[in-house]
């Protein structure tokens, strides 16, 4: 699979990260249709899809549509994780037996996806980039990245090859032999750049200057990791994310982890999905982060209070507008 072979690929979730990866693709020769919500579609068939950021500022006239109506070669699945199973039920008609590559936080697309299409059919992928949708037709290359990409069911074979070489022509693509761990990885990074930045309003370099907030955040980490580490699943390096070091930081003494995490958040601008989410009065994913810390504490028996607290303000979040204040999180996760 490859430029010359002209292989028609979609992208079902034409956000932030589905857009990107569309237009990126598009720009490096591919064939590529967006699928994605009417007014973002309409936008980008008239004026092309405008992206600006890390990458520059570019028109890209990607071919865009509502809704899927034909047979792709390769799907891109890139709906947020709640919508995942109503977007597989939609597709399933004109997708058999195609590779499909999940593009969700969180671990239970892959399994969703599975169950609706075939799991042999489902190439996990983890993104490890920046995007992030301004307006319809508008989206932001925020910082670069890569992807990690295998096979969910069995070892990585010619389909998922074919898919690495596809992508890895457009953005560092690395294949996994353990997209699980790889994603548990992922997860933990999300913990935190999901969680504090979406109760403050505020990314991380700027919020996690606050004493209260660096507490709060190495208590939700060492949760998830402990958790983690039950699961029997063995997390995966992540490019660009020294887990050996990650996993000493959270373990270190509270005013040490705190101290660490100063100096690592201490350059990240970027806004991540559940704080754009918010920004934009849109259900976030936490249920998929935070929450699966919760649910599968329970199910290896191990408490996550913290974890639970940031579930519940997110959601009061989603509810209310209303950020929270250092002060504020200081009496609730006390």
């Amino acid at each position: 699979m490859n430029k010359s072979d002209s292989p028609r690929i979609v992208i079902i979730g034409a956000g932030a990260v589905g857009s990107l990866l569309g237009g990126l693709l598009t720009k490096n020769g591919h064939n590529v249709l967006l699928i994605g919500r009417s007014d973002h579609i309409a936008s980008i068939n008239g004026n092309g899809l405008q992206i600006d950021g890390v990458s520059g500022e570019f028109a890209i006239p990607v071919k865009a549509a509502t809704s899927l109506k034909c047979r792709p070669d390769v799907v891109f699945l890139a709906v947020k994780s709640q919508d995942v199973e109503s977007a597989c039920r939609e597709i399933a008609p004109f997708v058999k037996d195609i590779p499909v590559c999940t593009l969700q936080n969180g671990l239970q697309s892959d399994a969703i996806a599975g169950k609706i299409l075939g799991e042999n059919t489902i190439i996990g992928g983890v993104v490890m980039f920046n995007a992030r949708y301004r307006y319809p037709g508008h989206v932001t290359y925020g910082s670069k990245g890569s992807l990690i990409i295998g096979k969910v069911s069995g070892n990585n074979d010619e389909r998922v090859s074919a898919v690495h070489t596809l992508l890895n022509g457009t953005l560092p693509t690395t294949l996994s032999e353990n997209i699980a761990g790889a994603r548990r990885s992922k997860l933990l990074v999300n913990i935190l750049g999901n969680s504090m930045d979406a109760l403050t309003g505020e990314p991380l370099n700027i919020c996690m200057k606050s004493p209260v907030v660096r507490k709060i955040a190495v208590r939700i980490l060492k949760e998830a990791l402990t958790v983690l580490e039950q699961t029997g699943v063995r997390l995966e390096p992540l490019p660009g994310v020294p887990l050996g070091q990650l996993k000493a930081v959270i373990k270190s003494p509270l005013p040490i982890a705190s101290r660490l995490l100063k100096q690592i958040s201490g350059k990240i601008t970027t806004t991540s999905s559940t704080l754009q989410s918010l920004q934009r009065g849109k259900p976030t994913e936490i249920d998929f982060l935070n929450g699966e810390i919760v649910r599968l504490g329970e199910t290896v028996h191990v408490a996550t209070p913290f974890n639970t607290r940031v579930v519940e303000c997110i959601r009061t979040i989603e509810q209310t507008g209303r950020f929270y204040s250092s002060p504020e999180l200081n009496q609730i996760f006390s």
